[in-house]
């Protein structure tokens, strides 16, 4: 196959890239995936051959340059190679998020004109079947796993290896055509087009170029000196630009391989199989895997906790130091040693974390005291600083500058400013192209000179040059006195604690601050299995009178720490209710990244809100629910409102 387009210090396309590396370490293993219980892997020099068949096989069957093509599933190497097979193809990859619902799907696959759709199963085939007659320029499904789709209409559905055998049958009708559009993708061609999670409104398709991703993966792995012998295990959402940048971009940059889990019910098991050295999770499988632990924990034997609770201790005192390479005494690193053996690397070992060398955390703000006790255990965390629009990295934090109050110092070829009303700005070789078909948000976003708005308030710290993310911009406010309103900054606190899974904190133009929360179902129901306290569904365990005992003595300890805070401490909270149901992706209340949306929040549920600040001690509501067959249906429940303890601030000793 004829050399793709390449610049004179490196391949200039995705595709180019695979090229360089099925040439140079053909042989080194590029793709693993476990299927049934067994690790199948592929070489680099195999990946290329999957990867050019199915391109010929596109071609096949009429692609055109130009042309989008929506690849949904879970991590596969499959799916991988069908977003650079539609580059090789000259096409533009879409990865939709699988658990999107059916019109979540027609919205992004219509938005775009995504002509072919790449899936993983029978589930994925159901829902564009139910909305293709919505989506005028849709003509094929190819999808991966045949279980369940004998009895379909194939005159429009392809297997994929069915496709890629097409793609070999024909390979001499089309070589020269498929090599001939490679030979065409430089910087400036699209490499990707990720949607963002639509906080605020509907997604928007985030333009990618091949020179957003591949100045990226260079400058993000020379930041950490990722090696072609690192490992990493790809289980995030494809969609996702983190997932992209990791599994695509610096995957192939460096020559690192991509290990994919069988499901994400074996995922912890792989992850423990694997080892890998570069990982990345959001604050929220770290919490998860946090509560976990701590579950655990309160079955053990009282001796087993108690020298659990000793070592951890010591490790909280000491372990961040001896990773970061200070001045630690003998004594103190001999008994961490000793704790390595006994807690911490056992530990370690089952989470998965044993060969972790390079870790991070981002999407959001990770809670201070989670965020210690890995790093206490000698796990190389990291936070970052990013979004879509940035190819992800904004900053990040060097090795022995890590702190949890922090998100790092700009990446290389990163600049910053922060704009009078506090809000961040950045520039890089990572910025986006565009909004696709959105001009007006693309000039909204991005300046003529290339400063992007990131919509996030923070300051950069003196002397240190370390950014510091207060909250999203249009969430930071002011109470009813003027004083700062950051509500997750709270919200992070309150879900440092495993029995809390999720937070909404009110209070912008009020006069005190109020919180929705959901329990961690996982955490309560451990507590009421060993309590003996029976249950029958969530919302008779959220309402149980030590639940929410439980839950305000939370809330209690974090407004003692909100309030030493002064910049902050008016954000304590006075009122609160635990929520009948978990807030959810598929009710609208969250994206599919698992951010809050406020706005709908607040519509949803505004009458529990008035009575959250009306005095009420109770409200009976009811709220329209979405079942995992799609069908709606409604909860009726009849919630306490209780009163917390705040303490007093400096506001307001001054003003009396």
């Amino acid at each position: 196959m004829a050399k793709p387009l390449t610049r004179a210090d490196g391949p200039q396309s995705v595709p180019a890239l695979l090229h360089r590396n099925a040439s140079e370490f053909a042989n080194a293993p590029a793709y693993r995936e476990k299927e049934y219980g067994i690790w199948q892997s592929w070489t680099w020099s195999q990946t290329r051959d999957e990867v050019e068949a199915l391109a010929l096989g596109f071609l096949e069957l009429g692609l055109d340059e130009g042309d989008f093509v929506a690849v949904i599933g879970r991590n596969r190497p499959y799916l991988y190679w069908a977003m650079i097979a539609a580059e090789m193809a000259g096409a533009v990859p879409v990865p939709l998020y699988q658990d999107a619902n059916a019109e979540e799907m027609a919205y992004v696959m219509g938005h775009c004109g995504a002509r072919i759709a790449v899936v993983g199963d029978q589930e994925q085939v159901d829902k564009i079947i139910e909305v293709q007659a919505q989506l005028p320029d849709f003509e094929r499904m190819i999808y991966l796993d045949p279980r369940g789709l004998r009895k379909y209409d194939h005159s429009k559905l392809d297997q994929y290896s069915a496709v890629q055998e097409l793609g070999r049958a024909n390979r001499e009708k089309h070589i020269a055509e498929l090599e001939a559009r490679q030979a065409k993708l430089n910087y400036d061609s699209t490499g990707v087009m990720l949607y963002t999670s639509g906080t605020t409104g509907k997604p928007k398709g985030v333009v990618l170029s091949n020179r957003n991703v591949i100045e990226t993966a260079k400058s993000s792995s020379e930041f950490d000196n990722l090696k072609r012998t690192d490992e990493i295990l790809a289980y995030l959402p494809m969609a996702w630009v983190g997932d992209f940048i990791f599994s695509v971009g610096q995957a192939l940059w460096t020559g690192f391989c991509t290990n994919c889990p069988e499901s994400a019910e074996t995922m912890h098991v792989d992850l423990r199989e694997i080892g890998p050295t570069y990982y990345f999770a959001p604050p929220r499988v770290f919490e998860t895997q946090l509560t976990s632990v701590m579950i655990r924990m309160e079955d053990a034997s009282r001796f087993k906790k108690w020298l659990f609770d000793k070592f951890m201790a010591h490790a909280r005192k000491v372990g961040p130091a001896i990773l970061d390479g200070k001045k630690v005494s003998a004594w103190d690193r001999a008994k961490y040693a000793l704790g390595e053996l006994m807690i911490y690397g056992p530990l370690k070992n089952t989470l998965g974390f044993s060969r972790v060398r390079v870790g991070y955390t981002a999407g959001e703000a990770i809670g201070p005291e989670i965020f210690d006790f890995y790093r206490s255990l000698g796990i190389n965390l990291k936070q970052l600083y990013g979004q879509t629009e940035a190819t992800v990295f904004i900053t990040a934090q060097p090795d022995g500058e890590v702190r949890s109050d922090t998100v790092g110092v700009t990446c290389p070829g990163v600049e910053l400013k922060i704009a009078d009303n506090g809000e961040v700005f950045y520039r890089s070789p990572g910025v986006f192209v565009e909004y696709y078909k959105n001009p007006e948000s693309t000039a909204d976003t991005k300046d003529a000179e290339g400063w992007v708005a990131t919509g996030d308030a923070g300051f950069i710290e003196e002397g240190s040059g370390h950014l510091r993310i207060i909250d999203r911009a249009k969430d930071v406010g002011q109470m009813a006195d003027g004083r700062l309103f950051a509500p997750k900054y709270v919200e992070n606190k309150l879900k440092f604690f495993p029995n809390v899974l999720e937070a909404v904190v009110f209070g912008n133009k009020r006069s005190e601050c109020t919180a929705f929360i959901n329990i961690d179902l996982t955490a309560v129901g451990n507590w009421a299995e060993r309590n003996n306290i029976g249950y029958a569904s969530y919302q008779e365990l959220a309402r149980h009178p030590q639940v929410m005992d439980t839950i305000q003595s939370h809330v209690e300890e974090v407004n003692r720490s909100v309030a030493e805070d002064e910049m902050l401490s008016g954000c304590q909270v006075h009122r609160f209710v635990v929520l009948h149901k978990e807030l959810d992706a598929d009710d609208g209340e969250l994206t599919r990244t698992r951010k809050v949306r406020r706005k709908i929040i607040e519509e949803k549920y505004a009458d529990i809100i008035t009575a959250l600040y009306d005095g009420s001690k109770q409200v009976s509501t009811e709220t329209e629910v979405t079942y995992e067959d799609g069908r709606k249906g409604s909860i009726k429940a009849t919630l306490e409102i209780r009163d917390a303890a705040v303490q007093p601030t400096s506001h307001q000793m001054a003003a009396e």
